[in-house]
């Protein structure tokens, strides 16, 4: 019961999430993904020049001129129009940003499961429990070197960013087209994946 109440809990998060991230990606409100897609490029953009502590700075500095300026700005003002709007952010001020118990409960338990599935995932990979499953497993590990020789984190970092926000777009526009390609690479992978499985002893899975 307790098994089926936290995969309950996980599916209406990930739910919630899925749903704003599928907003964001397809470009359906293009201000918010702009806003977004332009924020993260400015933040891995300045990461590739300056170190995160300088980036994390200069972020902080840029927010408190701004706030302090417009503070500045509208005291004067008042004093001027001899007004009393009082404080220009008492709105934000006044917002409850706090996370409730039963908020950070449901987070904790989210973050909890998905931590465990993946050691789980990992601990069958490693310990050879299906053989073809870590033969995969090694290969993408052996790709993946070649990767970080010719790439850094952050530039991979960037091309991930750019991708997410540019490939669901264009897989909508030309669907069928790509659907038929992937449809020929998936053919070919499964035929040589079963050519290893009939050469390699006990690569063939057990039945369910």
């Amino acid at each position: 019961m307790q098994a089926t109440a936290d995969s309950t809990k996980m599916d209406c998060v990930w739910s919630n999430w899925k749903s704003q991230a599928i907003d964001l990606l397809y470009w359906r409100d293009i201000k918010q993904t702009g806003i977004v897609f332009g924020s993260f490029l400015l933040l891995l953009f300045s990461l590739t020049q300056f170190s995160v502590v300088s980036v994390v700075a200069y972020l902080a500095l840029a927010a408190l001129s701004a706030t302090i300026s417009f503070r500045i700005y509208k005291s004067v003002l008042q004093a001027v129009q001899k007004t009393d709007e009082g404080h220009p952010f008492k709105a934000y001020l006044e917002l409850e940003i706090s996370l409730s118990q039963e908020q950070i409960q449901k987070y904790t338990d989210c973050l909890q499961l998905y931590v465990n599935n993946m050691l789980k995932e990992l601990r069958r990979l490693f310990l050879v429990q299906d053989l073809v499953d870590s033969l995969k497993f090694a290969v993408l590990m052996w790709l993946l070197t070649y990767v970080g020789a010719l790439f850094n984190g952050l530039t991979l970092l960037l091309m991930a960013v750019v991708s997410l926000f540019t490939l669901p777009v264009v897989y909508v526009k030309h669907q069928a087209q790509i659907d038929q390609y992937l449809g020929l690479v998936r053919t070919h992978i499964n035929a040589v994946v079963a050519k290893i499985q009939a050469k390699i002893p006990g690569a063939k899975r057990h039945a369910e």
